[in-house]
């Protein structure tokens, strides 16, 4: 899927993976967020063939021009968890809008593990 807008200089169409990787790259730029992970194991399979893993531990859904977003992290033990996952809430949200012009409907942050 994609995201479809149409302006006055004609249409402009944002892949899925161009949002994944915008939303992963905000995503490692947040305090406390050490890794991003995929969900599945057969997802880090298929990841060892990939030539780029910028949207790697993050899921993308688009419905009309409204953006879906599933985040699979890794974060440093001993920091707050609710505060990191609100500041990747808004940090992640504001990249995305900011680089698609579209509206980010919920972001889901899923912490699969603590590193030391």
């Amino acid at each position: 899927m994609s995201v479809t807008t149409s302006n006055y200089y004609g249409k402009i169409i944002i892949s899925d993976d161009a949002i994944a990787s915008v939303a992963a790259s905000a995503a490692l730029d947040c305090i406390g967020v050490v890794d991003l992970v995929s969900k599945k194991t057969s997802d880090k399979f298929a990841d060892l063939f990939k030539k780029q893993q910028l949207g790697k531990g993050v899921k993308v859904t688009t419905n009309g021009n409204r953006i879906f977003i599933d985040l699979y992290v890794i974060l440093k033990y001993g920091i707050s968890i609710s505060a990191v996952a609100d500041s990747l809430k808004k940090t992640v949200k504001y990249k995305v809008e900011e680089f698609s012009g579209m509206i980010v409907d919920v972001i889901n942050v899923n912490v699969v593990g603590v590193r030391v």
